[in-house]
């Protein structure tokens, strides 16, 4: 569901601009008509109120919305890890109707293998899809470089903090060079501080990499600082309460949080959930 245009008196200002009828082109992730219902003995359990809506190719994509409105299923309907109920999800063009290797995912927790050192839990996807062992590995190596971890391939993943296990599963995620990173809180399992600079580092690599980031988060500030776009959802069943264009410039750095277009727009994004009666 396309939310509709703000009324005169609740526009936003030019800077804070909701884009709730943007248009992608054919690249990317789109979804048209997507909804999900889960199926229980004791009756339908609705999810997803039909979704349309586009995320274009190399876009840093953030969703927000209250605990249990969906956002996670979102996420499994991008990845066919589950099907819709109704309408299609559409990635680079193509329609997912199962699990697709054009995507990498990084959950909460690094979930990483703690008897394979960091080196071989980044390689695991490569492993498990038998592909060229020789010439991943030197990309394995490169990513690793890339987020600091060089010199700790041989490392088990006890003996590293809980930011680095995440930066070597954000690695992982990328060995096999997918298009899009899906991404459900990623660091919601961190400290304040080391969460800061997770974000920091996780918009440089997205910036390196060039890859389309579809990023799930609880945290209203969190989602303006990393995004290009926030869809912000309702209260499940969810659907969209919003889209809005971020307009910071980048790169950004923490300085950003005391600009005052940033301290609108989380401002306004917090006003939807008091007005459905939550917040995270």
């Amino acid at each position: 569901m396309i939310p509709k245009k703000a009324s005169p008196a609740e526009q936003p200002a030019a800077h804070l601009r909701l884009v709730s009828d943007r248009v992608g082109d054919a690249s990317g992730i789109k979804l048209s008509g997507v909804s999900k219902t889960y199926r229980t003995r004791d009756g339908d359990v609705p999810s997803l109120r039909p979704l349309d809506f586009h995320i274009n190719d190399g876009e840093f994509f953030v969703v927000v919305g209250p605990s249990g409105c969906g956002k996670s299923t979102l996420l499994k309907l991008i990845s066919g890890l589950l099907p819709p109920t109704t309408g299609e999800v559409l990635v680079e063009g193509e329609k997912v109707t199962a699990p697709h290797g054009n995507v990498g995912i990084v959950f909460q927790n690094a979930l990483l293998l703690p008897w394979r050192n960091i080196l071989g839990n980044v390689m695991l996807p490569i492993d498990m899809k038998r592909l060229g062992r020789d010439e991943y590995l030197v990309r394995a190596k490169a990513l690793l470089k890339l987020v600091g971890l060089e010199g700790f391939e041989k490392k088990l993943p006890w003996q590293l903090s809980g930011g680095m296990q995440q930066r070597a599963s954000i690695c992982r995620a990328l060995v096999h060079d997918p298009r899009i990173m899906l991404m459900d809180e990623p660091f919601g399992a961190l400290d304040a501080l080391t969460r800061e600079r997770m974000n920091v580092e996780l918009m440089r690599i997205q910036r390196e990499t060039r890859k389309t980031v579809l990023l799930i988060t609880h945290s209203i500030p969190e989602a303006v600082f990393l995004a290009d776009r926030v869809l912000v959802m309702t209260e499940r069943p969810g659907a969209i309460a919003a889209i809005y264009d971020i307009p910071l410039p980048r790169p950004r750095s923490l300085d950003v949080m005391a600009d005052p277009v940033f301290t609108e727009l989380v401002q306004r994004i917090r006003k939807h959930f008091f007005s459905q009666g939550t917040l995270d």
